[in-house]
């Protein structure tokens, strides 16, 4: 019972916290946002998260459209194979002084361990709706979608 708990209380810690974001403002209305996720997330889930990130940030700094105009992205993901064991099974027959033995053994291979992040950074440009150039951004709310305000309350600590 206490291997369960502690092992969906990691996975729950992993759910809630698979990707980190930050803003940096460079001018009045443009930004740079990093982004690094978990191994699990993939490098377009880090994306994706950059992009909400974007969003979110361009609506809390009293905005409503964004245009990306930069980007760069990198992984520095690992996979470690952990020690396998082996298991050796077998039978010994015995007739009249004489013995056989039967024996199979069998490799398990140990977990798989992932590392790393995917990196992602983005510049935005930000627009209040009618500025000029607004007409060519993307709408903060609709990349968040109806749930806007709770994504921005909350922040984006998931890759999908």
């Amino acid at each position: 019972m206490f291997r369960t708990t502690v092992a969906v209380s990691a996975f729950a810690v992993l759910l809630s916290s698979c990707v980190q974001s930050s803003a940096m403002r460079v001018s009045k209305n443009q930004m740079i946002i990093q982004t690094s996720a978990e191994p699990m997330c993939g490098s377009v889930g880090a994306a994706k998260a950059a992009q909400k990130q974007a969003a979110v940030e361009t609506i809390k700094a009293g905005y409503d459209r964004y245009i990306i105009t930069s980007a760069a992205a990198a992984s520095n993901v690992t996979a470690t194979q952990m020690p396998g064991h082996y298991n050796t099974y077998g039978t010994i027959n015995s007739y009249g002084g004489y013995g056989t033995v039967n024996a199979t053994t069998t490799y398990t291979p140990g977990p798989m361990i992932y590392g790393g992040s995917h990196d992602q950074s983005i510049g935005v440009v930000m627009f209040k709706d009618g500025e000029p150039g607004s007409n060519q951004a993307v709408s903060a709310r609709e990349v968040l979608g109806p749930k806007w305000a709770v994504i921005v309350k909350d922040g984006v600590n998931l890759c999908s």
